[in-house]
C-alpha cells in the first residue's frame, strides 16, 4: 500500500519547508549537480540570490514571492548548470534554466557583475 497525503497535510509539509527556506540563498553553479543535496557543491559559484519568501501552499504547491524581483549580482562568468537552495543546514538541489527547470532564471549565460533574476521556483509536496 502507498502512503498518500490529503491537501491539508500536503500544505502543512510544504509550508514547513518554505517557512525554513523562504529566506534562504539560491546558489547557482556551473557543471553537473552532485549526487545528493548532502554532497559538497561542485562547479564554480556564479551567483547568490537571497529569496524573499514563498506564497502560502495551496494543495501542496508553494510558489516563490517574486515582487520585488528576486535578484543577485554574479561573482563569476559561466554557464549555469545547477542550483542549490540553502540556509547552510538544509539544502534543496535542482536544475536551473530559463524554462522547464526547477529554478527559472532570466539567463543561463551569466557574466561577472551582471544581474541574475530568479523568476520562478515552486516547491511541491506530492499527494
Amino acid at each position: 500500500m502507498t502512503i498518500r497525503f490529503n491537501s491539508a497535510t500536503r500544505d502543512l509539509i510544504t509550508n514547513a519547508i518554505t517557512a525554513t527556506m523562504g529566506s534562504a540563498t539560491l546558489k547557482i553553479y556551473t557543471g553537473t549537480q552532485p549526487a545528493t543535496a548532502g554532497t559538497a557543491a561542485t562547479g564554480t559559484l556564479l551567483v547568490d540570490i537571497v529569496l524573499a519568501g514563498f506564497n502560502a501552499s495551496a494543495t501542496g504547491v508553494a510558489t516563490l514571492v517574486t515582487s520585488p524581483p528576486v535578484q543577485g549580482i554574479a561573482v563569476a562568468t559561466g554557464t549555469a548548470g545547477w542550483a542549490r537552495l540553502t540556509d547552510l543546514t538544509n539544502n534543496i538541489d535542482g536544475s536551473v534554466g530559463t524554462s522547464a527547470a526547477d529554478f527559472i532564471i532570466n539567463t543561463v549565460s551569466i557574466v561577472n557583475g551582471g544581474t541574475v533574476t530568479l523568476t520562478n521556483c515552486t516547491i511541491t509536496q506530492p499527494a
